[in-house]
C-alpha cells in the first residue's frame, strides 16, 4: 500500500468525527457549490459531488434544504476558499483550508491561535510545497476487479485503488477529478463520496511531550468555524 493509503489510515478516526462540525463544512460546500455552477446537480458536477458527501455522512435532510436555501438567497454572503499556511512547534508544517466570508476575521483568529501555542502564521508558498494535493473518491464495491479497475483508472491519472470496509477507494492528482468522476458516472460505479485532500511528503516524527504542543494548536485551530481543513507534516502514531 502507499501513501495515500497510509495517510488516510491515519486520519480515518481523528477529528472530522465531530458530527456538528461535518454537516457545517458540507452546508459552506453547498452554499459554494451552487454559487459557482448552480442548483441543478445534474448540470453541476461539484454540487453533485457534495451531495453525494452529504448522504454519505447522514447530513439530515433539513440541513441539506437549508444550505441550499441559502445559496439561493441574493443576501446571502459567498464565502470565499482561502489557504493559510504556517508553522506549530517543533517544526512541523501546518496548511489551513478556510472558507470564509470575512477574510480579517480569519486571518486575525488563525494568527491568534499560532500566536498562542508558540507557532507563526507564514506567507503564502511558504509550506504548501511540502504537500501533495490529491482528489479521492469512495465507490461502492459491487465485485470489481480492483486490479483491472486500477489498469483503467490509470489513464486517467489515478495513482493508488485499494480496497478498505468502506469500499474502493482511488487517490489521483487534484486535477484528475472531473476526469475521473465522469469515468466512474459514465460506467455506473457508484460514488458514496468524494473529496481533495493534502498529503505530507515527508513527515516528522515527534515525542509524546511535543505532539501535546502540536495538538493544542490543531485543536484550537480546527475548532474555528471557518477552518474546513487542517493537514500536517506530524508522524501519526497509533492513539491518532
Amino acid at each position: 500500500m502507499g501513501r495515500a493509503f497510509e495517510f488516510r489510515k491515519a486520519r480515518k478516526f481523528k477529528r472530522w468525527g465531530q458530527m456538528a462540525k461535518t454537516f457545517t463544512r458540507i452546508g459552506k460546500d453547498i452554499v459554494m457549490a451552487i454559487k459557482e455552477g448552480g442548483p441543478d446537480p445534474e448540470s453541476n458536477s461539484r454540487l453533485r459531488a457534495v451531495m453525494q458527501n452529504a448522504k454519505a455522512a447522514n447530513m439530515p435532510k433539513e440541513n441539506v434544504e437549508r444550505a441550499i436555501k441559502r445559496a439561493t438567497d441574493k443576501d446571502t454572503s459567498n464565502y470565499k476558499e482561502v489557504l493559510f499556511e504556517g508553522y506549530a512547534p517543533h517544526g512541523i508544517a501546518i496548511l489551513v483550508e478556510t472558507a470564509t466570508d470575512n477574510n480579517n476575521r480569519t486571518v486575525a483568529n488563525l494568527r491568534s491561535y499560532f500566536n498562542k501555542c508558540e507557532g507563526t502564521l507564514g506567507t503564502s508558498g511558504s509550506v504548501v510545497f511540502m504537500f501533495d494535493h490529491t482528489c479521492n473518491f469512495r465507490i461502492k464495491n459491487d465485485g470489481t476487479n480492483v486490479e483491472d479497475l486500477e489498469l483503467e483508472l490509470i489513464d486517467f491519472g489515478a495513482e493508488e485503488v485499494f480496497v478498505d470496509e468502506d469500499g474502493i477507494i482511488i487517490y489521483a492528482p487534484f486535477e484528475s477529478f472531473g476526469s475521473i468522476q465522469k469515468y466512474l458516472e459514465e460506467n455506473n460505479k457508484e460514488i458514496l463520496s468524494s473529496g481533495f485532500e493534502r498529503i505530507a511528503q515527508i513527515t516528522k516524527k515527534l515525542t509524546p511531550e511535543q505532539e501535546a504542543d502540536v495538538n493544542k494548536l490543531l485543536e484550537k485551530i480546527e475548532e474555528d468555524d471557518d477552518v474546513q481543513n487542517v493537514y500536517h507534516t506530524m508522524e501519526a502514531t497509533l492513539e491518532d
